[in-house]
């Protein structure tokens, strides 16, 4: 969804959060989204993700900095004031009551004339295709259809964002992608704010305009999935998006400019485009995703050769993930399409890769986590 066009909507400013007044869990964190994106949070468990999430929400105090949305300062209104729905992992429904009990609610407590309230529930029955199971309990629902009417319940009073705390980190593989289209179908249907919680990178690739990605309480990179795929800010952006080979290095000349020389611990040079390194640096990290790999079986060239051991290779159905060992015993992974092309290959066996400069790049050795966005 193109976003160029909308105005800034919620702010975070300078926003911190501390438990016991010593550590931040939550590190001068400022992020600007626009109405009507879908923004996801992403990082590995403790990164400050949820943290950030249950302040905007008001079940966090923010320990210094402000959130705003639509220009009004909301750090200090009561969460019941902030019009913001919610959609929790397990599903947070009201057992004893209908479907359409459980979705009139937020209408009930909003005094909402009963004829708007029937007729609201009908339309959300409808938008959630559950419009035959109004009279059923959520007991008699399957995973797939509680969490749908868990949604279409944060949505029906219209709230002014639409916070989502890992609501499909219980379903199966099946039902999280079957949900995961369901989600995106209603956000582009009705155009609401969604501000998104989940460590699944595929989750967030596959949904958000944007994705901020976390370590330590701090935003690594906030950029659209292809942007944090193909560019990443940083060695813990590159890893934690996606596979990726990350290879200790020597820098030989260039870094500072965009494209630098550096030798592999293991003895053979190579180029890269340089990611974050800089004058000072003398070691780096390279990082080559497997499928920009080539286990090469003829002469074309390629900027970047190395020797390589055959170890052990996986079948994955539609690819297949090669293992090899480099001279200095690093692994490097390689990922193939499955098919009648894909080279067989004996355990201890020589062979070369290769890839292209544009392919890779060269990260400081530096810790990122207190790098900014």
């Amino acid at each position: 969804m193109e976003q160029e066009d909308k105005e800034e909507f919620l702010r975070f400013a300078n926003v911190k959060k501390t438990y016991d007044q010593k550590a931040l869990v939550v590190k001068d964190f400022s992020l600007d989204v626009k109405q009507g994106e879908f923004v996801t949070l992403l990082g590995p468990s403790g990164s400050g993700k949820t943290t950030v999430l249950m302040m905007l929400a008001g079940f966090e105090n923010v320990t210094s900095g402000s959130i705003t949305v639509a220009g009004k300062p909301i750090t200090n209104t009561a969460p019941y004031k902030r019009n913001i729905g919610m959609v929790f992992q397990n599903y947070a429904l009201f057992p004893h009551l209908t479907v359409a009990q459980n979705l009139a609610y937020p209408l009930t407590v909003r005094k909402m004339p009963k004829s708007q309230i029937k007729e609201k529930v009908a339309q959300y029955l409808k938008l959630i295709e559950l419009s035959q199971f109004g009279d059923r309990h959520p007991g008699q629902l399957s995973g797939g259809q509680r969490q749908r009417v868990a949604l279409a319940r944060a949505l029906i009073f219209e709230p002014t964002l639409v916070l989502m705390d890992e609501p499909l980190g219980a379903l199966d593989k099946k039902l999280r992608e079957q949900m995961q289209f369901e989600i995106t179908r209603l956000h582009q249907k009705l155009g609401f704010t969604v501000i998104y919680v989940t460590h699944d990178q595929v989750e967030a690739l596959t949904m958000s305009s944007r994705i901020a990605v976390f370590n330590e309480g701090v935003v690594q990179q906030y950029a659209p999935p292809d942007d944090l795929y193909e560019r990443p800010a940083n060695a813990f952006v590159a890893n934690f998006i996606g596979e990726n080979n990350l290879i200790s290095a020597q820098l030989s000349k260039g870094a500072g400019t965009d494209t630098i020389d550096a030798s592999l611990d293991c003895g053979t040079p190579l180029q890269a485009r340089n990611g974050n390194c800089s004058t000072s640096d003398t070691q780096c990290i390279i990082s080559v995703r497997p499928e920009k790999l080539v286990i090469k079986t003829d002469n074309q060239p390629y900027d970047n050769q190395i020797a390589a051991k055959f170890i052990t290779r996986h079948y994955v159905g539609d690819f297949i993930r090669y293992y090899f060992q480099l001279s200095d015993g690093s692994n490097i992974t390689v990922k193939t399409l499955n098919d009648t092309k894909a080279p067989d290959f004996t355990e201890g066996q020589e062979t070369v890769l290769a890839w292209m400069t544009n392919d890779c790049f060269a990260f400081s050795t530096h810790s990122s986590r207190d790098q900014g966005e």
